[in-house]
């Protein structure tokens, strides 16, 4: 029997990653609201599984971590309750979890989680190609596209913030 597919949104898997350690991750919390599980049932299937988990499939946070993605959110209560550090979950543990979960709802929010992490990549390659193809032209058509080039160049670059003064500012007379 086959269960229609769930559908979550790219945008809610997407604002459940994070980059850790160098690695892109989803809490423990996440991946259980996501999967439809409680947080320790989804951390219990994992420590009676824990040989399938190294650690460059998942880890601890440290006190110091967890209370930067505090901070970062702006909030004490959210993580309220929490006895214990969180789990995190790289792309490859998240794969993992499909072998220890086995529910059909898991399945389907695994193959979306994938393919999630999937099309970001695909994002940071392609962007770079571009980059790269750009750069070269420029170098090709220097004078003749130089105003061109730039433009691109600044749609390309992260956009980075106007930092506004604060106070008053004194005409000189």
């Amino acid at each position: 029997m086959q269960s229609p597919n769930i559908v979550i949104p790219d945008e809610r898997i997407e604002a459940k990653i994070f980059f850790l350690r160098g690695k892109k991750v989803i809490m423990d919390n996440d991946l259980a609201a996501l999967y439809g599980v409680e947080t320790k049932n989804l951390i219990r299937a994992v420590k009676r599984n824990i040989e399938r988990f190294p650690e460059d499939f998942m880890f601890i946070l440290k006190k110091e971590e967890f209370e930067n993605l505090r901070f970062h959110f702006g909030t004490s209560n959210v993580w309220g309750g929490r006895r214990y550090l969180p789990y995190v979950f790289t792309e490859q543990g998240i794969a993992m979890l499909s072998s220890v979960l086995k529910s059909e709802r898991a399945i389907q929010v695994n193959i979306q989680i994938m393919r999630t992490f999937t099309k970001l990549r695909e994002m940071l390659t392609t962007n770079k190609v571009l980059r790269e193809k750009i750069e070269k032209l420029e170098q090709k058509y220097d004078g003749q596209f130089k105003t061109i080039f730039k433009l691109i160049k600044q749609l390309l670059s992260p956009e980075e913030k106007q930092k506004t003064q604060i106070g008053f500012k004194l005409e000189k007379q």
